[in-house]
């Protein structure tokens, strides 16, 4: 896992963490619905005013899982795991700004930086995956997430599924949208071609399926879809300590 992980890291250097919040709204049209209604879901299966610990993986950029989360559950602390500081310092930024800092415990690093004995009640994982390269990459930080949680516990998984190029109606209505919040058409083909030699999202909703049951998930409720982008819950099936 480290080697993808480092990979994806790289891509979320300065530059790029300093548009994160403005381009990834306009990728992902729905962004802040996405984020409520995974905070909805888990608190579906955690119940409503229960205690719980949150391991957030991939927490860059803001941190809007926590945010959002902690807004409908208060007795909710949390766990932000991210390997990019630049990223990361945009998160710490605002959960200092909403009071959320001592709810939250931050990890510069990935899954396997935190203790083993480290167990949770609930876990997400969004907009990371399609950063990963190749299955075995995605694989293992889905098993190092299962290894983390409890019994039965949620998980949150959400990002781009579909291999772009063979969807070409959503990836023109991609670059729609784009256009529609201002961008050149050389804009939008540079950003076009950005996508499609730098991400390998899961090729379909089966495989992201696939990818849950070799970590050691149940099958996933899909509550979320925007273009290429979904969101799914799992829950971690009983099993051995590494989520197989």
């Amino acid at each position: 896992m480290a080697d993808g992980t480092s990979a994806a890291a790289r891509k979320f250097g300065a530059d790029r963490a300093g548009e994160y919040a403005q381009q990834s709204r306009i990728a992902l049209a729905g962004y802040e619905a996405c984020h409520e209604l995974a905070a909805c879901m888990l608190a579906a299966v955690l119940g409503s005013g229960t205690p719980a610990r949150l391991l957030i993986v991939g927490a860059g950029g803001g941190g809007p899982e926590i945010v959002t989360a902690a807004a409908l559950e208060p007795g909710w602390r949390f766990t932000a795991v991210d390997p990019s500081s630049a990223m990361m310092d945009l998160t710490i930024a605002r959960l200092e700004q909403d009071g959320l800092h001592d709810r939250t415990e931050i990890v510069l690093g990935t899954v396997d930086a935190l203790p083993q004995d480290a167990v949770y009640d609930a876990a997400t994982l969004i907009g990371v995956l399609h950063h990963l390269p190749g299955n075995a990459e995605k694989r293992a930080i889905l098993r190092a997430i299962a290894g983390r949680l409890k019994p039965g516990a949620p998980l949150v998984l959400a990002g781009n599924h579909y291999a772009y190029a063979s969807q070409p109606l959503l990836l023109a209505a991609w670059g729609e949208r784009w256009r529609q919040h201002g961008a050149s058409a050389d804009a939008i083909e540079a950003r076009r071609g950005k996508i499609l030699q730098g991400a390998d999202p899961p090729h379909s909703e089966a495989a992201v399926a696939a990818l849950l049951d070799a970590a050691g998930f149940a099958p996933p409720t899909r509550f979320f879809s925007s273009l290429f982008w979904g969101a799914w819950l799992a829950l971690r099936r009983a099993g051995s300590a590494d989520g197989a």
